[in-house]
């Protein structure tokens, strides 16, 4: 069940919004446990034993590393509880990929299962691992109420695509007794629940469903044009799928009393790939920088261990975002630029008027999502060696089949709001997210959003959960 579907806006969220602010408070936090698990439960009732699993080993883990305050004992919990979110994420996510690759290579030690990837499962055992390890450090107290540490793992909102929420962003707000979310709070999680609902649902999803057209044809016989065009559409719509979903997740949070951290900051307005990274996904660069990049030793030892360790932690990113090839050439070459502005791009960048930054930033962007959001690497290389060759294609496929008056109507919309219409209208920006009463012409704007989207939710077939790679 996704934020933008039929059953979740009429059904699933008039529900829990009723159910939570009828029953008494001692009973709130119940209410929200058990629709997280329903909602979870929507995608798969088997993987439901798997979080549930999840929730409770890594509680042990907190309960343990309380009771014993020798150092051997609580690194021993502490490699316990690393090894057993890794073995799980591994299992689920790597394992036929692994298996795959050592097939090719020739080496038929063990065979393919066929394993289905759980929802959100990238998302709920980093929030656990990061449970686990800030607590080691001392950054946080143990919580002992098992429903409230379920909670904090399955809350809907935020389970199965993000933000990444560590246990201190909402340590504060998990008692019911002391969230609140007076009306202030519900107005504003409404306007950004709009927001990211418009974003999926008017943007990502048409954008989507333009670019599965593309993509369902061999690279090697489209005109060049028209994977250039592809290339565009993709970038597009992830950023309004992800953004968007984002931004439902905070809306939602902010209408039941939680406050999650933001995750975009217009990131392709960015005039360097290590400042797209610190305004795109930033709950997830959050997280590898602190507990894979800082603990690596960060930039504490040396210039080339700098190097080293900023290269291991794109690379990881890109191999996290899922498992396949062009996900692990998506974090070499990540990792190869941040390194290479790390050692003099930067410092040339900063040189030159912003514009060329940009340039740059957007050029190379081009070429590393062009590979991130194709079939394969196979089909990612070939997409791009067919854009920089300006190779003809098959005479039966020409540029004009894949395109119409729509599709350039919300692409421009789409290249428009992503942020250069923010950056040039700074009070539009403050607007869109100030937590003040929204003015009259706000208030039309949402309205015209919401039944915009729902329109399109209503009459439109086409899934966008099958383009979330996350």
């Amino acid at each position: 069940m996704v934020f933008s579907s039929v059953q979740f806006l009429f059904v699933f969220l008039p529900l829990v919004l009723i159910f939570y602010y009828a029953v008494p408070l001692r009973l709130k936090n119940w209410v929200l446990l058990g629709f997280s698990l329903l909602f979870y439960a929507w995608g798969g009732v088997r993987y439901t034993l798997l979080i549930l699993v999840s929730i409770l080993c890594n509680y042990l883990c907190g309960l343990a590393m309380e009771r014993w305050s020798a150092p051997a004992p609580r690194r021993a919990v502490l490699a316990l509880g690393v090894v057993f979110n890794l073995s799980l994420l591994g299992y689920f996510k790597y394992y036929d990929f692994f298996v795959s690759s050592l097939h090719t290579a020739g080496i038929d030690l063990l065979s393919v299962r066929g394993i289905v990837l759980p929802i959100g499962i990238s998302f709920y055992t980093f929030q656990a691992m990061s449970y686990v390890i800030d607590l080691y450090r001392g950054q946080i107290a143990v919580q002992r109420s098992l429903p409230r540490f379920a909670l904090y793992i399955s809350l809907f909102p935020q389970l199965i695509a993000g933000p990444i929420v560590r246990y201190c962003d909402i340590e504060a707000s998990l008692p019911a007794e002391v969230r609140r979310a007076d009306s202030a709070d519900f107005c504003y999680g409404i306007k950004r629940f709009i927001f990211g609902l418009g974003k999926k649902v008017i943007f990502a999803n048409q954008l989507g469903s333009y670019y599965a057209v593309i993509t369902s044809v061999s690279p090697t016989v489209l005109p060049w044009q028209v994977l250039a065009l592809g290339s565009v559409l993709y970038a597009m719509q992830l950023y309004y799928d992800f953004s968007g979903y984002s931004d439902m997740a905070i809306g939602l949070g902010h209408m039941f009393g939680f406050s999650f951290p933001e995750n975009f900051d217009y990131p392709y307005l960015s005039r360097s790939i290590s400042e797209y990274w610190r305004r795109w996904h930033i709950t997830l660069g959050t997280w590898f920088r602190e507990y894979v990049y800082i603990p690596l030793g960060g930039n504490r030892k040396g210039s080339a261990r700098t190097l080293l360790n900023l290269f291991v932690v794109f690379f990881l990113t890109g191999l996290w975002h899922g498992a396949d090839w062009q996900f692990v050439m998506f974090g070499i070459l990540m990792g190869l630029t941040v390194v290479l502005e790390r050692l003099f791009l930067r410092k040339v960048l900063d040189k030159l008027p912003r514009f060329f930054g940009h340039v740059y930033t957007i050029a190379a962007l081009y070429v590393m999502l062009t590979i991130f959001g194709a079939n394969s690497l196979g089909s990612g290389l070939k997409t791009l060696r067919g854009i920089f060759t300006q190779q003809t294609g098959a005479p039966q496929y020409v540029f004009s089949q894949f395109v119409d008056n729509r599709l350039w109507c919300v692409l421009f919309l789409a290249l428009l709001l992503c942020g250069p219409l923010q950056a040039l209208l700074p009070p539009l920006r403050r607007a869109l997210y100030r937590k003040e009463d929204i003015s009259l012409p706000g208030m039309v704007l949402l309205i015209g959003i919401l039944l915009f989207s729902i329109m399109r939710v209503t009459a439109s077939s086409y899934n966008p959960f099958i383009y979330f790679r996350f």
